[in-house]
């Protein structure tokens, strides 16, 4: 096997990694997808996804696209989707990538407020129930099913099947074909989740992406022979840069997971070396092995909190970090070997034994689990950015990682605190502005390039950046107490009876919780208090409320007393982004929730008597 390059990354557009890493690399795979007609795994290499990505842009020209028009995809993680993305680009379109678990409603906003003239999507029926969302798309000309065949006319507009689409650019010669784009061209409208109001296109350009995985090579070793698990939607900047660019930049092949849901049998078929997640996904895993250890035997259940602990220390060791005391600290070097044995490299097999990076971002890793992954010898790494810093403005590194913190700024890129210690930054990675939106471009950019991240945080920690929440996010109680809710939320779920939590409290006596609870651990509680975990009676039981309640403050016990919910409600319903609570990156959109559980909310007060 020929050495993995460490030539310095060329290129100064997207189509510019593309095109040289085809010349490199046009006989190693590029992608894969699970075929379930075929039940199997399947490929293509690099020269022939560059023969794919060629018919694409025909396509586009075909279809009258014009350079710094925009097309639109809606398009879960598929090979059919990084074409159309790397295709758009070469013929210097705008792509508008849509959340794939995003409302209808939400999507048709996007396209008419992005102006995209093409849709690209998987069938009739996920167009239709977009176009019953919005009462006309007057941009739109043309929508092409990936899944399905069509040839008509819905409204004025062409709706068809992919390769009748893509045959209209047969014969097309490629001195036709649109110019490259420059370094300054729009590379995306990536809009913003939006936890409040409307999403905002975020404009980043190719000199942005670029700047970005650039930096990102900085502190991260990556090379044709790293392969990356994809599962993050295209959607999130996140995945589009630290995944898709930076492995084409490099040659990188990328396997696109099955589903969210077969993530763990996916990492043993795959034994990914680098992925993206979200901190909801590591969460779950860890949740789950624990419900698996509860049920093992005492001595089993032993042996693993050992290996933690161990495990624990020898990380706080090797990264600079105060060691925790304890009675066994001294038998480490002993029985270390022998607990990764037995525990560590299980947990380590489990991710497929070959990850050098599990770059977690788009929120705040849970500490408990951080240290647990940590302790098992999984190299954890937090991310931390924002759509429109491209997105990456920090990366832990492999040495002197800190759970509690998301690393030092990436290179070439200033930071400094404001007002409130809100986070501000500066550097090549900064967005262009917000699509038709000035006034919300001028309220989060300086004239002399500081964007406002709206973040707080703290960067004591010899440079490092230690987020404390989101400015916006502090509930302020009646009695003029602060309290950050992400950082309530978080303790109160490393209790795992609580799959999910959210907190308020603004401008209300006390804060109060409701809570989502892991159908397994409320079964097992029910049993031990003699209730039917069935029954929507003993959500508001007496006696259940109050054990309920007692653990809530048992996991809230390190805050401010005025920080400690004094009122619960048990939910088994969790929030989704369905419903319109959570972002399509799991974060909670907080005025949705007072919305949504605004009679549950008032009537928890109502009937407290400390309200």
């Amino acid at each position: 096997m020929n050495a993995p390059t460490t030539s310095r990354l060329e290129g100064e557009t997207i189509p510019q990694f593309l095109r040289n890493t085809a010349a490199k690399f046009p006989e190693r795979e590029a992608f894969r997808q699970f075929d379930y007609a075929e039940n199997a795994w399947i490929s293509v290499t690099w020269g022939e996804f560059m023969l794919d990505v060629m018919r694409w842009r025909r396509a586009f020209h075909a279809a009258g696209m014009k350079p710094g028009d925009r097309v639109a995809m809606l398009l879960t993680n598929c090979i059919e989707a990084v074409t159309f993305d790397d295709a758009a680009l070469w013929d210097s379109l705008v792509p508008v990538p849509l959340h794939a678990i995003d409302t209808p409603g939400s999507s048709a906003y996007i396209l008419n407020d992005s102006g995209s003239r093409i849709l690209v999507t998987s069938s009739r029926a996920r167009w239709n129930a977009i176009k019953d969302a919005a009462e006309s798309f007057p941009a739109l000309e043309e929508v092409v099913l990936i899944n399905d065949l069509a040839d008509d006319y819905v409204n004025g507009v062409h709706v068809m099947g992919v390769e009748a689409w893509l045959a209209r650019g047969n014969g097309i010669p490629d001195e036709e074909l649109p110019p490259e784009p420059a370094p300054d061209s729009l590379a995306g409208f990536i809009y913003t989740s939006g936890t409040t109001g409307r999403p905002k296109g975020v404009m980043l350009t190719h000199r942005n992406l670029v700047a970005n995985v650039r930096q990102i090579h900085t502190v991260i070793s990556i090379n044709e022979e790293d392969v990356y698990l994809s599962f993050l939607p295209f959607s999130h900047t996140f995945e589009r840069t630290v995944a898709h660019y930076t492995a084409l930049s490099k040659g990188a092949a990328m396997v696109f997971a099955r589903s969210v849901s077969h993530i763990e049998s996916d990492l043993v078929d795959v034994k990914p070396t680098l992925m993206c997640t979200v901190p909801r996904v590591l969460e779950r895993i860890y949740q789950k092995r624990q419900l698996a250890l509860s049920k093992e035997n005492e001595h089993d259940q032993y042996i693993a909190a050992w290996a933690a602990e161990a495990g624990w220390r020898r990380f706080c060791r090797e990264n600079g970090l105060p060691v925790e005391e304890s009675e066994r600290a001294h038998l480490d070097d002993t029985v270390l070997p022998t607990l990764d044995e037995d525990v560590g490299a299980k947990v380590r097999a489990a991710f497929g034994g070959r990850f050098k990076a599990i770059l977690a971002g788009g929120a705040c890793l849970n500490y408990t689990v951080a240290k647990f992954f940590c302790a098992m010898g999984l190299p954890i790494r937090q991310v931390y950015g924002l759509t429109e810093t491209s997105p990456v403005i920090s990366i832990s590194t492999s040495a002197m990682n800190h759970p509690e913190t998301v690393g030092w700024p990436l290179g070439t890129t200033e930071v400094k605190l404001g007002d409130n210690d809100e986070l501000m930054i500066r550097g090549p990675q900064v967005m262009k502005g917000y699509w038709k939106r000035e006034a919300d471009t001028a309220r989060v950019l300086t004239p002399d390039g500081w964007f406002h991240t709206g973040d707080q945080a703290d960067l004591s920690d010899g440079g490092r950046i230690r987020i404390k929440g989101r400015i916006k996010e502090i509930i302020v109680t009646s009695t003029g107490e602060k309290i950050a809710p992400v950082d309530l939320e978080f303790a109160i779920q490393e209790d795992p009876l609580f799959e999910q939590v959210f907190v308020c409290g603004e401008n209300r006596p006390f804060i109060t919780a409701l809570t989502v609870v892991s159908p397994d651990h409320w079964k097992n509680l029910c049993a031990e208090m003699e209730l039917d975990p069935e029954s929507p009676a003993t959500l508001t039981n007496r006696a259940m409320m109050r054990l309920v309640l007692k653990r809530v403050r048992a996991a809230a016990k390190d805050f401010p007393s005025y920080g400690i919910p004094r009122s619960i409600a048990i939910l088994r319903e969790p929030f989704t982004v369905e419903s319109g609570l959570l972002t399509p990156t799991m974060k909670p959109k907080r005025p949705k929730f007072l919305e949504h559980f605004h009679d549950l909310i008032e009537s928890i007060y109502a009937g407290h008597p400390g309200a």
